[in-house]
């Protein structure tokens, strides 16, 4: 016996809080690698971040209502369709902004995250006054309702499980985009020397649009994976822009692997704590144990090797 809980039991709540923190896991991960690339890879700080997220749970909402009232026959498949607006969405509000915002604040940290913020708070109000102030909930189609039973005492919600493929799938096609596409080394390279990769015929404005409009897209999507484990208001978003930037910056700000084994992680202790804690007391002590590491290795966990 520890704690009244039996050994067994114990176990038992482990393995739950585990896959628990495992979905908290993928929306970290969705929301930090849109912010880790626009971050990361551009040194831009954008507080808006969260509302992109968000403009793409709406649009999913969107869609929900849309199948249900007029294609009531294809509305098991909604989902797959709402993750593909969702993305297209929130990429081109980040295409727009950027043209229109971004691009004259480069190099400047702090203007970008005044202005962000400023962004962010016109979002808010954007999506308050055509949604109204009450969250919204999208219905789930019947295949992803319900849980899957391991064992008599472990059950894993099956749109969680969802919600963790999907998850793999972007960051494999991320990880590719990144590192095996043209657009990817392009990125690098502007991110490495921007002078030098303008000099060579990269077009540096294109690539920063289209990173920054990616990133935003990405955002998106976290916001449809959102939508299934939780309601969607207006300030939702603000929910996890804190914990997004912290795990980019624990993970190490351009280190796609990092940003991964920052938001494990994070998420794992966050929802173990939870548990046995109140979650504000699990917030705290994971954002103390953070801080503390990040005084002993402030580059992060993962750092860029680079020549010098």
């Amino acid at each position: 016996m520890l704690g009244g809980y039996t050994f067994t039991d114990l176990g038992s709540i482990f393995v739950m809080q585990g896959f628990a923190g495992l979905i908290l896991f993928s929306v970290f991960v969705l929301m930090a690698l849109g912010l880790a690339i626009i971050f990361g890879q551009m040194g831009v700080i954008n507080m808006a971040h969260g509302e992109f997220m968000i403009l793409g749970a709406y649009v999913t909402y969107l869609t929900s209502t849309f199948f249900q009232a007029h294609l009531p026959g294809l509305f098991s498949i909604y989902f797959f369709v709402a993750i593909v607006l969702a993305f297209i969405a929130s990429g081109i509000m980040g295409l727009i902004v950027e043209y229109v915002l971004i691009r004259h604040l480069y190099n400047r940290p702090l203007d970008t995250l005044l202005a962000t913020w400023g962004l962010s708070l016109i979002l808010q109000q954007a999506y308050r006054t055509i949604f109204g102030a009450r969250e919204v909930g999208v219905e789930l189609p019947q295949w992803m309702l319900g849980s899957w039973h391991a064992t008599e005492s472990i059950e894993i919600p099956i749109n969680g499980m969802i919600i963790m493929a999907l998850t793999i799938l972007i960051t494999i096609g991320v990880g590719f985009l990144m590192y095996k596409s043209r657009w990817g080394k392009n990125v690098r390279a502007v991110v490495q020397n921007r002078a030098i990769a303008g000099a060579v015929g990269i077009d540096t404005e294109k690539v920063d649009r289209y990173t920054f409009g990616i990133g935003c897209g990405i955002a998106g999507i976290a916001g449809a994976a959102f939508t299934m484990i939780g309601s969607t208001g207006p300030t939702s978003g603000q929910l996890y822009i804190v914990n997004a930037f912290l795990i980019v910056v624990f993970g190490g700000a351009q280190s796609l692997l990092g940003t991964i084994a920052s938001a494990f992680t994070i998420s794992q202790t966050q929802s173990t704590l939870e548990f046995f804690l109140s979650g504000s007391m699990a917030a705290v002590i994971t954002l103390l144990a953070v801080v503390g590491l990040l005084m002993l290795r402030p580059q992060g966990l993962f750092t860029l090797k680079v020549r010098r």
